[in-house]
């Protein structure tokens, strides 16, 4: 199949859709497909050393990407990418973390181009991206997930805002600390573990920075877990154990500041009920292909459901390889899956 890949764009997760790219495309090609990498920030179809440097044959285009970002990108969003496809591409491969490509606006213009494509469609993608609103459907469903608070900041953002949490709801939350995060962001993108009420104003206007919607979240101290699905299958749970500190964006995608356990070394009951909580979850919230749902284990062993992720990264350093490393699958094959999993029936 002529596959295209598209990946990169203006979110803050920019720098890890081009390494979760260039790691797909090459599996792509190796497994027989024509693979086409468009960075969907600069407008371009990666050719010569740019498309050498993104699967990995030299160095250069994962360092030198994000600061090529023309002025005004961030404006022009995905519909002329979409309409620019070549009539011959079989499917697209969704690389995009966070942003339009995350949020169901991708999927969107696809579906109406009729453009098959990888990963969940339109209602999953919007639900999942959107915390306050996938939080509302676990709680209905009777998935555990943190107690939590929001706070809207203004439209304009020239516009003050004075946020602040009152007693009762510190009280609720089980006091500080606790997660301050922006509603529609991932890789912890903007998250801030605040341990007192003087650090809490400046953590909602750092999430501001990335939406109006912030989140105020019980902290849940204990492990870091995760369970990758792609459609029914659960793949073996994955421990994140951070070298000192908090599981954040640097401790995700720096090789060798955290450690990771897979299978986790869970009682057997325990890992039954997070990869039965895993797939509720993405059910819940319809994902479709693979997807990832992110988890806390309190000390009394006790899981809280975090979030689920439809884009998850695939870069050398991501949990969705690993987790299918575990199932004995190697990258290519966990590629391979994923497009089969896609819903090639729609092609245009």
């Amino acid at each position: 199949m002529k596959i295209a890949v598209l990946m990169g764009g203006t979110s803050p997760e920019r720098e890890v859709s081009i390494r979760s790219g260039g790691g797909v495309a090459k599996a792509l090609l190796s497994l027989g497909h024509e693979a086409i990498l468009l960075d969907t920030g600069t407008g371009k179809l990666l050719q010569g050393g740019d498309l050498r440097a993104a699967l990995g044959h030299q160095p250069g285009y994962a360092a030198l990407a994000p600061a090529t970002i023309p002025p005004g990108a961030a404006n022009v969003g995905l519909e002329p990418f979409v309409n620019g496809l070549s009539r011959d591409v079989d499917l697209v491969f969704v690389a995009l973390h966070g942003g339009d490509g995350e949020n169901g606006t991708l999927q969107a213009l696809l579906d109406l181009a009729r453009v098959p494509y990888t990963g969940s469609g339109v209602l999953g993608s919007a639900l999942a991206m959107d915390k306050a609103i996938s939080k509302r459907i676990f709680v209905h469903e009777g998935i555990p997930t943190p107690d939590w608070v929001e706070r809207w900041a203004p439209e304009d953002p020239a516009q003050p805002w004075n946020p602040d949490l009152d007693d009762e709801e510190i009280e609720r939350l089980g006091g500080f600390p606790v997660i301050v995060k922006p509603n529609d962001q991932g890789s912890t993108v903007g998250i801030t573990v605040v341990s007192s009420r003087a650090e809490l104003k400046p953590a909602l206007h750092l999430a501001r920075r990335y939406g109006r919607l912030a989140l105020i979240e019980r902290f849940v101290p204990g492990r870091e877990l995760t369970v990758s699905v792609l459609d029914d299958r659960v793949f073996p749970i994955v421990e994140i154990i951070p070298e000192g500190g908090f599981y954040d964006y640097e401790h995700k995608y720096t090789a060798g500041a955290s450690r990771y356990e897979c299978p986790a070394e869970l009682p057997p009951e325990a890992t039954e009920r997070l990869l039965a909580l895993g797939l509720e979850a993405c059910r819940a919230v319809r994902t479709r292909g693979v997807a990832r749902v992110d988890f806390r284990l309190d000390e009394e062993g006790t899981p809280h459901c975090l979030e689920v992720n439809t884009v998850p990264g695939l870069t050398e350093t991501s949990l969705v390889p690993k987790a299918a490393a575990a199932a004995g699958m190697s990258y290519e094959d966990l590629v391979r899956a994923i497009v089969s999993a896609a819903p090639v029936e729609a092609a245009r």
